[in-house]
């Protein structure tokens, strides 16, 4: 049966609120839009009646079984209502329910709901309250599967990892997302945040990564999910972009072979600006070189940017005159 055919099923054995006889003590509180609302919302017979009497509910601060179960009706008709998942959370903890099982339901209601703030966030304070991570790596994994760029599966993996000392295994997890979809933005992310938060980019760590990133590039030469992974790392490397060797022969090793890749030709430009910057080798050359690729990225590769190209032509001819009119003073 299709999930909207459980739908139907579900809604037709609804029994309205105000016909069930264990909830004839409650006076439902109807929504106030005001005396003259500019746009009245057309909600539901079964969604007026379920909120009417959660209002009510509300009111009197009742936390009860019935209560919860109001709650879940709530959630179904609208499950982005934070309000409705703060009031389930009050009374979860007034009865002392069973965590687990509410991890169960919850665990439903994200696949049904996984781009929802509201459902990510009471299954945080779930695992916050239970103390207890066990479960978030192997969950959040099938999540991925459905949708391997899932931002509140990420942002709920990377918390958990944090929180409870997950780290071990999880560069192996990315290798295997990588191996599937090399242009995976959010695996390479997750792959700078394992290292960042353990090893840290020591040089040997460095080392390693960059020759990782470029066996990756050199598969996809057009991924800029990896190239910005190698900027990234390239941050860290206290020489700077032009004096790591192998990135520096990588990329025109590359160049050379025919290969035009904007990402390519964005990063020699940086590297030939920061020559000029540093004043470090034969300035006029570096200068002559990063214009022209400048000028090729504007006109041909990357015309969509070409206001930049041209602003960043300009700014690599500036530093050299400055550099020629103040001899030895770096340009910034």
């Amino acid at each position: 049966m299709s999930d909207s055919s459980e739908e139907e099923v579900e809604t037709m054995k609804f029994v309205f609120y105000r016909d069930r006889p264990e909830w004839k003590d409650v006076e439902p509180i109807p929504q106030y839009d005001g005396e003259d609302p500019v746009v009245s919302i057309a909600y539901s017979e079964e969604f007026v009646d379920v909120y009417n009497y959660l209002r009510a509910i509300m009111k009197m601060e009742e936390k009860s079984e019935r209560a919860l179960e109001l709650t879940e009706d709530a959630v179904r008709l609208n499950p982005a209502n934070y309000t409705v998942w703060q009031y389930r959370r009050v009374i979860l903890k007034a009865l002392n329910k069973d965590l687990k099982g509410e991890l169960a339901y919850i665990e439903r209601i994200i696949k049904g709901n996984m781009k929802n703030y509201q459902v990510w966030h009471h299954r945080k304070v779930l695992i916050e309250w239970l103390n207890d991570g066990s479960q978030e790596l192997n969950f959040t994994k099938k999540i991925l599967e459905e949708d391997e760029k899932n931002y509140h599966a990420w942002q709920h993996r990377q918390w958990a990892i944090k929180t409870f000392n997950l780290y071990e295994n999880e560069l192996e997890y990315i290798d295997s997302l990588l191996d599937t979809d090399i242009r995976n933005n959010s695996a390479w992310n997750q792959r700078y945040f394992i290292v960042n938060n353990t090893t840290g980019f020591t040089e040997d760590v460095l080392k390693r990564e960059i020759a990782y990133s470029l066996n990756k590039i050199r598969i996809v030469t057009e991924n800029e999910s990896a190239w910005n992974y190698l900027r990234g790392l390239l941050l860290h490397d206290k020489a700077g972009l032009s004096k790591n060797g192998d990135v520096v022969t990588f990329c025109h090793d590359l160049y050379a072979s025919g290969n035009r890749s904007p990402f390519l030709l964005a990063l020699l430009v940086d590297m030939y600006d920061e020559q000029v910057s540093k004043e470090a080798g034969d300035c006029a050359v570096a200068m002559e070189k990063g214009v022209s690729l400048c000028k090729d990225l504007a006109e041909k590769y990357d015309t969509i940017r070409c206001t930049y190209w041209n602003y960043m032509a300009t700014m690599i001819e500036n530093k050299l005159k400055i550099n020629e009119e103040t001899p030895g003073t770096s340009a910034n």
